[in-house]
């Protein structure tokens, strides 16, 4: 009889732990949560659902706070869904790309201005004088190995960044479409090559580009430059310089830096970095194309004889003492490491590229 009733209490007690987990289990089945603050949730999403079907606000709401989710990717930053300070950053691009292109466009103007009202500045050469070697085979390999690769930089960076406000309205999608992407190849595959070009253009050209007083003087005298009547400078003079330290040494090596970083997005940098890492790039390239513009308008139709100098590398007397007199003096006394040559026939021409007709 004892050992009966031992039985029956198990029995019973089992039963009761039973129906306990089967009740248990039931309110689980029918709560979608553990706690109550998911189960209010829930039960509040089930109630927008009826009353406003399709609006998902807290889940969009919870997707967008930042707040870790679940993922399988690996990797920086992938288990948040989307990143809100994405749209600040859309937004930050476009007083950006205004601003600069207003930039470009007005240096574009004012150079072209400036070129009907002052005309090319020429210098009159006298027969029979020497010539200079101004710029020797490496020094100008490495100037256009830079503004070869520098100039389709700009020109696809401005389309990419310009061209959907500009080109599209006036082209069509078909044709901008094309434009687009073989302007982000050009962009993204010739873009490495500075890192090799800014530094060579730099250890060539750095023994001459010196900060001195004279070069404070040459600036205070700058009117004379446009006038035909300048102030004495060195091999390269304050405006030169300017360019060289601003767009090839400090602009130029942001925009390598920077570039790097949003080419190469697999090196572990988060989406906030490559945000900043963007606007930084469209500034610093903005600035950078606006002072270049200068630097190509002197160095092209601007100044007769300065596209010669650096494609044959040969200046004569005149064009010399006039444009860089401390320099050419340095020449004729021998302090200089450019020293006066013989015209090469096949460049007998440069001689006479800035004489009046």
């Amino acid at each position: 009889m004892a050992r009966h009733s031992v039985m029956r209490s198990l029995c019973a007690l089992f039963a009761l732990v039973a129906t306990f987990a089967f009740s248990a289990g039931l309110a689980l089945a029918q709560s979608p949560a553990l706690n109550p603050a998911e189960a209010a949730d829930a039960k509040a999403q089930a109630q927008r659902q009826v009353t406003q079907p399709l609006n998902n606000a807290p889940v969009w709401k919870e997707i967008r706070s930042g707040v870790p989710q679940i993922t399988t990717v690996q990797g920086p930053e992938t288990n948040v869904l989307i990143q809100s300070s994405g749209q600040t950053w859309r937004a930050a691009r476009v007083p950006v790309a205004f601003w600069g292109g207003l930039l470009f466009a007005l240096a574009v103007v004012g150079l072209a201005l400036f070129y009907f009202a002052r005309g090319e500045m020429t210098v009159v050469s006298r027969r029979g004088e020497r010539l200079i070697e101004r710029f020797s085979l490496a020094d100008r390999v490495a100037h256009w190995l830079l503004a070869i690769t520098w100039v389709t930089l700009a020109i696809t960076g401005l389309i990419l960044s310009l061209g959907k406000g500009v080109l599209l309205p006036l082209i069509g999608y078909t044709l901008f479409s094309w434009l687009a992407t073989i302007a982000k190849n050009l962009h993204n595959f010739i873009g490495p090559i500075l890192i090799v070009a800014v530094p060579w253009l730099f250890v060539r050209f750095i023994r001459d580009n010196g900060i001195g007083i004279e070069d404070f003087r040459w600036f205070a005298n700058i009117m004379g430059y446009f006038k035909g009547h300048e102030y004495p400078s060195g091999k390269f003079n304050a405006g030169e310089k300017l360019v060289f330290w601003l767009v090839l040494v400090l602009f130029s090596t942001i925009l390598v830096a920077t570039g790097l970083i949003l080419v190469f997005p697999n090196f572990g940098q988060f989406r906030s970095t490559m945000q900043l890492a963007n606007i930084v790039h469209m500034i610093t390239a903005y600035l950078a194309i606006a002072l270049a513009c200068v630097h190509i308008y002197l160095g092209t139709i601007g100044m007769s004889g300065a596209y010669r100098a650096m494609r044959y590398g040969y200046v004569d007397e005149s064009w010399a003492e006039h444009h860089h007199e401390r320099w050419y003096q340095d020449v004729v006394a021998g302090r200089a490491r450019e020293k006066f040559v013989d015209a090469p026939a096949t460049n007998a021409d440069v001689t006479t590229h800035h004489r009046p007709a």
